[in-house]
Parts: C-alpha cells; sequence; structure tokens
C-alpha cells in the first residue's frame, strides 16, 4: 500500500511539473518579439554585396539576407532627418515638421506620436544608439519621444553645429539622455557596443531597440584598417574607398549583434530590420570629363536627394523566425518607411490606435504570407526648403510606375533606369497620378507646421543656428567647420515656448561652451575634419561690438566683451509661444546672427 501511495504521489507530481513547463513554454510562445532596428546613413541600394555589387565586401548583411524577408521595391525619403521621422510616425515628413535636415525644419513636431511612445506604453523597453536627427531640445530629444535610455550625437552628424566640440568620429563625447558623456573607440562600434549592453540589460523583456547610425555618412573618417580593405581598388575612388571601409566596419559589428542574439539564446523571438536612410552618397561616382563610372549603383538613376529611385529605394530586409519571415525571400510589391510603425506594431500585437491619419499601412500579412497589400500610390518629394513647395522634386509611385515633377511617366518594369518618358503614351494614368498628388498634398499642407523649442525646462537650454529658420538664401553654419570659418549668417528667429514666466538669461556667443573659447578665437589649430585626408580647418577671428536679443517685438542690447566666452543679456518674458532672434553686430558694422545661445531660467533668490 505504501508503495502505492509512493507511485501515487510521483506520478501527481510529475504531471504537476510537466503542466508548470506547459504553462512557460506557452508563457514563452506568448512572448512579444522584441525588436531591434538598424538603420545606416546614405547608404545605398548598391552598397550591398548581395545587390550585386562586387567590390564591397559585407558578408554578414549578405547571409542575413538569405535568412530573412527582403523588400525589393521599397522606398525611404531621400534625405536623413525625412526619413527618420516617417519611420518614428507612419506619416510623410513634410506633415511631421521634418521636411530638411537644418533651418528649423528637421525637428519633430512636439504632439506627433512615435513609435518608442506605442511600445513603451505597451510594455517595452526602449533604447537608441546614434544619429537622432529629429531635434536636440525639448520637445524633440529622443528621451523626450518614448526612449528610456538614449545615447546619440548632436545634429544631423558628429562635427555639425549642435554636436559636442570637436567630435571627429574617434573618442567622442555623445549625449546620455541629454548629458554629454565620453566615449573610447570608433563611432560605429560605440553605438553597437552600447546596443548590445542595452540588449543583454532588456533581454528578461520585450525590448525596442533602435541602432540609428551616422556612418556611411561624411566626412568618411574610418579606422585604418577598413579602409586598408579598399586601399589598392582602382575601380574606386579616394574618397569611395574610406566609404566602403565604414559599411564593411558596419557589417562586422552588424554580426556581431547578431551572434550576440544567438548567445543570448533570443533570436528567434526578435524582429531584426537592417535598412538605409536614403540612396547612395558616395557610393556611385561618374567622372564629368572621362565619364568613367565608380562604384555601383544597381542600375538605378539618381543617388541620396534625388527623387528618381536612386535617390529613395533601399534596402530592407526584416527576420523573425518565430513569425515566419525567413528564408530569403523576395517580395518586390511597393512598401515604404511609413509602413513601419503600424507593421511593427501588428507583428508584436500591440494595441495601436492612430492619433493622426497615416501615410503607412500594415504590410504585415504580405511579409508573413505575401497576401498582396491593396495596390496604393505613394509620395516622395526632396524640399530642403524653408517651407514645402508644392510640386518641387516630386515622385508619385504606384507599383513599377513613377512620375517625376507631374510631367514625366516612367515604368521602371521595362526601364529600371528611368530612361525612357512615356507620359505621351499614358495621359490617363498621369492625370490620375496628378489628381492623387494635389488632393494628397492639399490636405497635408494644412497640417504642416514648424516646430516650437520648449524654454525653462532643463536647467540650460542650448540652441544652435543650425535650427534658426532662415531664408532659403541664408544657408547656417550648421557644421563646426563652417563655424571655424566664421561664416556669418543673417539674423534668423527661433520659434520659442516659454514654459514660465519670468527673467531668463541668454548667452550669446560663437562657440559652444565646452570650448571654452573667447568670442574673438581664431583658434589656427589645424583641426583634422577628415581622418587620413588633408583637409584641415584655418580659423577665423570676429571682433563683436553689440549683441542683440528679440523676442516678439522687444529688442534688448548689450556691448560685447570680445575676451569673455559669451555675452549675456538678462530680460523679462510672458509664457507662452513667441520668436527668438539673437544677433551681433561686428565692428566692420555687419550683422551675423549668434550661433550658440544659453537660455537659462534666473530664480527669484538669485536676483536678491
Amino acid at each position: 500500500m505504501k508503495c502505492n501511495y509512493t507511485i501515487f504521489f510521483y506520478f501527481i507530481s510529475s504531471f504537476l511539473f510537466f503542466q508548470s513547463c506547459v504553462k512557460i513554454i506557452e508563457k514563452d510562445d506568448l512572448k512579444r518579439p522584441n525588436i531591434i532596428v538598424v538603420i545606416t546613413d546614405d547608404q545605398g541600394y548598391g552598397d550591398l554585396g548581395h545587390t550585386g555589387n562586387s567590390i564591397i565586401k559585407t558578408p554578414a548583411i549578405d547571409s542575413f539576407s538569405k535568412q530573412s524577408v527582403n523588400l525589393s521595391n521599397y522606398h525611404v525619403s531621400t534625405t536623413c532627418a525625412p526619413t527618420r521621422s516617417a519611420m518614428m510616425t507612419g506619416r510623410n515628413p513634410n506633415r511631421v515638421g521634418v521636411w530638411h535636415t537644418i533651418m528649423g525644419a528637421s525637428m519633430l513636431n512636439g504632439d506627433e506620436q512615435t513609435l518608442p511612445e506605442v511600445l513603451k506604453e505597451a510594455g517595452y523597453t526602449t533604447g537608441m544608439f546614434g544619429k537622432w536627427h529629429l531635434g536636440d531640445n525639448h520637445p524633440f530629444r529622443p528621451h523626450d519621444k518614448g526612449f528610456d535610455s538614449a545615447l546619440y550625437h548632436g545634429g544631423g552628424g558628429i562635427g555639425q553645429t549642435p554636436d559636442y566640440w570637436n567630435n571627429n568620429y574617434f573618442d567622442d563625447t555623445y549625449f546620455r539622455n541629454g548629458e554629454p558623456e565620453k566615449h573610447e573607440g570608433y563611432c560605429t562600434d560605440v553605438w553597437f557596443e552600447e546596443a548590445i549592453k542595452f540588449i543583454e540589460n532588456a533581454k528578461d523583456e520585450p525590448f525596442f531597440t533602435y541602432i540609428s547610425l551616422n556612418a556611411p555618412h561624411g566626412p568618411y573618417n574610418v579606422p585604418k584598417e577598413y579602409y586598408d580593405l579598399y586601399a589598392d581598388e582602382t575601380e574606386l575612388l579616394e574618397s569611395q574607398k574610406r566609404f566602403y571601409g565604414m559599411i564593411t566596419n558596419i557589417d562586422d559589428n552588424f554580426k556581431t549583434l547578431l551572434d550576440k542574439l544567438d548567445e543570448l539564446k533570443i533570436s528567434d523571438n526578435t524582429i531584426v530590420l537592417f535598412t538605409t536612410d536614403n540612396g547612395t552618397a558616395n557610393g556611385f561616382k561618374k567622372d564629368p570629363k572621362t565619364k568613367k563610372v565608380y562604384g555601383y549603383n544597381a542600375g538605378m538613376r539618381g543617388t541620396k536627394a534625388s527623387h528618381y529611385d536612386g535617390g529613395h529605394r533601399v534596402p530592407m530586409i526584416i527576420r523573425w523566425p518565430n513569425g515566419a519571415l525567413e528564408g530569403g525571400k523576395t517580395l518586390s510589391e511597393l512598401t515604404s518607411h511609413v509602413d513601419l510603425l503600424p507593421t511593427l506594431t501588428s507583428l508584436a500585437k500591440v494595441p495601436f490606435t492612430p492619433k493622426k491619419e497615416l501615410d503607412g499601412v500594415d504590410i504585415s500579412q504580405y511579409l508573413q504570407n505575401e497576401n498582396k497589400p491593396e495596390e496604393r500610390m505613394i509620395i516622395v518629394d526632396t524640399q530642403r526648403l524653408s517651407w514645402p513647395k508644392k510640386g518641387k522634386q516630386s515622385c508619385v509611385m504606384q507599383g513599377d510606375w513613377r512620375l517625376i515633377d507631374g510631367k514625366d511617366l516612367y515604368n521602371l518594369k521595362t526601364d529600371p533606369g528611368q530612361e525612357n518618358n512615356i507620359a505621351d503614351q499614358h495621359q490617363e494614368r498621369v492625370e490620375k497620378m496628378n489628381a492623387f498628388y494635389t488632393t494628397w498634398w492639399d490636405k497635408m499642407i494644412q497640417e504642416t507646421k514648424y516646430s516650437v523649442i520648449d524654454l525653462g525646462i532643463d536647467k540650460v537650454d542650448v540652441i544652435t543656428c543650425h535650427d534658426a529658420h532662415t531664408d532659403d538664401d541664408n544657408y547656417p553654419p550648421w557644421n563646426q567647420k563652417l563655424i571655424r570659418d566664421g561664416k556669418l549668417m543673417k539674423p534668423a528667429k527661433f520659434l520659442v515656448n516659454f514654459t514660465k514666466k519670468g527673467k531668463y538669461k541668454i548667452g550669446l556667443s560663437r562657440w559652444p561652451e565646452e570650448s571654452g573659447l573667447p568670442l574673438n578665437a581664431e583658434l589656427n589649430d589645424d583641426y583634422p575634419i577628415t581622418k587620413y585626408v588633408d583637409a584641415r580647418v584655418k580659423g577665423k577671428s570676429l571682433e563683436f561690438e553689440k549683441a542683440f536679443i528679440k523676442i516678439g517685438n522687444k529688442v534688448s542690447e548689450a556691448s560685447v566683451d570680445n575676451t569673455l566666452t559669451s555675452t549675456d543679456i538678462t530680460v523679462d518674458v510672458e509664457e507662452g509661444q513667441t520668436d527668438l532672434t539673437a544677433w551681433f553686430t561686428t565692428k566692420d558694422g555687419e550683422e551675423t546672427n549668434a550661433f550658440y545661445l544659453y537660455v537659462s531660467k534666473v530664480e527669484e533668490e538669485s536676483l536678491m
């Protein structure tokens, strides 16, 4: 009898243990997938081995392509910030305040709903690493827009005006949730290393990791061992050797990332997406004299900033074994960056109710089951103006059809290089595509607005001329080379919102605070803008006489001591939105916008 009780007890215990294991398995099966998005900067469709480039070395990404689903008719915007804004919101960049890369038009409207915000609300841990390029002030920064942890450089690239002073891709200082932090190593290596640390810490719960690279964007600084891989390549220009080296460095880091997912045993339930932000910037060049072609562009017309396919058709590779996204298949229906937010939330079964009209659609069923999405038209354009202009470098896409500038029609099925305009043979199609564009534009432009910088939230708010609302013929000094050159710019306003009424101290400077330089510094220190190339900058001294602040219609001024690092002006302001303009007059009688502004709320006790 005792033996029977023992057997019965053993049976019950085993049964309960089995049931608990089943529940654990079921729970794991139901666990939402992790999501990793890797996006490179200025790498085109032809800058990969598996798309036909016989020179470039990208074995990891090529192998990943064979394990994944590939979209061969996938389109982004033609430049950096617009693409990133569309990926984050599912909406065309013109709608969300990001139709340019500078001039106050690369800051994501504060009321836009973003992918990390949606995922975070659903319980995801969120982290971003690298290039944000959607605003360096509140409320646009990555940690304001849904990322728990963010490590990023300033502006649209390392070495641009909002970036930490003297960064040049090696041993730089980046911003950790807004605070400067020194790092050792090459920028791309740092972004991946920090992303992997984040993944290791977040692996037990669903996470979203956004690895948004600044490479292979210029100035093409690269570790020497990667340059050496292409040093003797006669079919590449000198700058292309560095460009290709940067891409191979990305490939090595991408392999390290995938290996880490395998090591952590989370590969099967992790969506990994690899894409780029526009057509190639340097992978395809033609000598104007000899007509010799250097590099490869997959037979497409146009490169970065072009509204022909070479400017916006890019690779999009997505893998998720648990979600049947694998096998190396290629899908050729028209898709776009605006599809990512609705698609990724659908794949992850994350509730998502758009607060505003989307331009993107959920293509998850197409990815998983090859159910063709409903045919539609998608619009890409290149604005790069202070305000969007109807018809400027517009491209309306439908399947393999492309309507360029409202008048030239191409069919990529028979003419992939967009050489033969067949608009006169298909006037009805031209009219329908133009009608769609007009209806879309008229509705879209009603939403378009400039973004407004909040002031009075942080202890010190830093604003740079990179984001001033200049005229189209008054480009700001948007990178640190131009700051050193002493490039003058006409005074231009910032749109700001003072979150509190009271006194504010506004410091006007030519140089960033971390440089410690006086206003009139000449700075002849042979700063290397591009490694391995003799491209160095000789500084120029500017002597200022007066400084001015205009808030609304009120102007305040102060005399300038050029031996100081800034000229400070204290002003009384009302709470709310207004224009802010800050400028100097030089001793030669010229005017120029202040390059850097430091805005801080003056507490009442400090006035006593």
